[in-house]
């Protein structure tokens, strides 16, 4: 008998294609926007007279409201049945969707991003655990590799379509567009989309642990979103809020483990090593795959002149090289290929992408096929070859309502892991640049004659333009300033992409933790 067999849960042919795509969409939904707003955020700003500390809410919200709701997917789809649920959030990210697009002041831009973020947050987990569950157990790798297309996928066309609808349109469009395919979406989840077997849950509701939950991975997400623009400890509320943060979580974990009667996040399926070690590599690859995104467009923004949408296309080549490889490595999983192997092999690929990074000047170009054509490949193809195999080997070993937790968790460490990176990143900029602006300034003393030699030459250029003495002096220094800058940040982002492949370097010992794997491409359970 097939192994399928067992599985009550599995669909065939033309309807396990649909509910595919279904909740194919529904990922892309989520993931689309958190990156769909992230270039629109200065016409946003203008539009509703906002500061740049109000503005950073928008994407802080959602951010926050994602990391609240993902863990505890699983138990939501428990009590409230996951069919009901699913369809549920849908129509709430749908119809926040539309009031984002209709907010007239921040306020309300920032209430309706975060009560998105909460409908986006269940989409995301939820699809991945109805995937592994309509797919046969032999067929998770590729399960998994369909529910990558919107993880991985997402991300990167995220800032190209919303650089092409606030330019083309309105920023509201960015919003907007999600409409149409929410209501999609939803009517196929009501025609298509089964409950599970499993009765719903009922006993006392987790209050305790929600609100723990709330406290410390709110504050934390709030820690990471904003620390490095409020230089950190300096500032009184991200000191208030680190402390909250770790008690919040330190009271969650012992109170979900030893106290609840009904705990809203089973922190048990972790004592699995497979699913431990699983999660904790997918963390990893959050740092990297959000650290680099949060680093390239900086460098050819700023550095090089290109525009948002411009820099949302040169992203194009990853994406494609993922939703080209998907499939594959999922088929490969499926006929035994290691996981293990696959995983250091994209660490490996994620390396020399943030090498060649490192390597780039300010003379590197190309939109879509140029210097940075192959470099993005390279993180493409890399990111598929660790997200397909490390979420395949985190839920491997899980059965029946363990499969949405798990989901929840491993969402949830690869969202905190890109909020990990994000911070580090953006700190380890802002103390490089300091390094290099201070070493670079040694040698470009005004009081110099190689420096003055310079000055002048500058100034005598704008005089033969007709400026006059003293003007054209303050434009040579301006102009000697604008090449320290673009120096400085030349050589601080360039060591940051070389740092990031660095760390995942490091990181290629630590599969050997992972157990090996049978012919069939799955952990081996001993």
């Amino acid at each position: 008998m097939n192994k399928a067999d067992h599985k009550p849960t599995v669909e065939y042919g033309a309807r396990r294609v649909i509910i595919t795509i279904t909740l194919i969409m529904a990922s892309l939904l989520e993931l689309i926007d958190t990156t769909i707003v992230n270039v629109s955020l200065p016409v946003i700003r203008g539009n509703l007279g906002a500061t740049l500390s109000e503005i950073s809410w928008v994407v802080a919200g959602y951010a926050m409201a994602n990391a609240i709701i993902v863990p505890i997917t699983g138990w939501l789809s428990s009590i409230f049945g996951r069919q009901r649920y699913f369809t549920g959030s849908i129509i709430l990210f749908t119809v926040a969707s539309y009031m984002c697009g209709q907010s007239t002041t921040i306020t309300g831009l920032v209430v309706w991003r975060f009560i998105q973020g909460l409908g986006g947050g269940a989409l995301l987990a939820t699809s991945q655990a109805i995937l592994v569950e309509i797919f046969p157990d032999d067929q998770l790798g590729f399960a998994n590799a369909m529910f990558g297309i919107g993880a991985v996928v997402g991300p990167t066309i995220g800032p190209v379509l919303g650089g092409y609808l606030t330019d083309a349109y309105s920023w509201p469009m960015i919003f907007h567009v999600n409409i149409p395919v929410g209501i999609l979406a939803a009517i196929l989840t009501m025609i298509y989309i089964k409950e599970p077997p499993e009765t719903v849950k009922t006993g006392k509701f987790d209050w305790q642990g929600l609100s723990f939950l709330i406290i410390g991975i709110g504050s934390l997400q709030v820690i990471l979103e904003r620390g490095s623009d409020e230089d950190w400890f300096a500032t009184t509320y991200i000191t208030v809020l680190t402390i909250t943060a770790v008690i919040g979580i330190i009271c969650f974990v012992i109170w979900e483990l030893k106290y609840a009667e009904n705990p809203i996040v089973d922190l048990t399926i972790l004592k699995n090593r497979s699913t431990a070690i699983g999660t904790i590599f997918i963390f990893i690859l959050g740092v990297g795959l959000y650290g680099v995104l949060f680093l390239y467009p900086q460098f050819i923004q700023n550095l090089l002149g290109f525009s948002a949408y411009q820099s949302g296309i040169s992203l194009l080549p990853g994406g494609l090289a993922a939703l080209i490889a998907m499939p594959f490595i999922g088929i490969g999983l499926r006929k035994g290929f290691s996981p293990r192997l696959m995983a250091g092999l994209g660490f490996t690929l994620f390396f020399v992408c943030s090498f060649m990074l490192s390597n780039e000047t300010l003379q590197s170009g190309g939109v879509f096929y140029g210097d940075f054509f192959w470099p993005q490949v390279f993180r493409g193809l890399s990111t598929a070859m660790l997200f397909v195999p490390l979420t395949t080997i985190a839920l491997a070993e899980l059965k029946g309502a363990e499969i949405a937790q798990g989901s929840g968790l491993t969402n949830m460490a690869r969202q905190l892991g890109g909020s990990f990176g994000l911070a580090i990143m953006a700190t380890f900029v802002d103390y490089r640049s300091a390094y290099y602006r201070d070493h670079l300034a040694e040698h470009i003393s005004l009081y110099k004659q190689t420096t003055q030699v310079q000055l002048h030459k500058i100034a005598e250029g704008f005089m033969a333009k007709g400026s006059s003495a003293y003007g054209a002096m303050h434009k040579a220094y301006g102009v000697l300033n604008g090449k320290l800058v673009r120096n400085v940040l030349q050589l601080t982002y360039t060591d940051a992409f070389l740092y990031i492949g660095i760390f995942f370097l490091v990181c290629l010992p630590l599969l050997l933790l992972i157990k090996k794997v049978k012919s069939s491409g799955m952990p081996t359970a001993h």
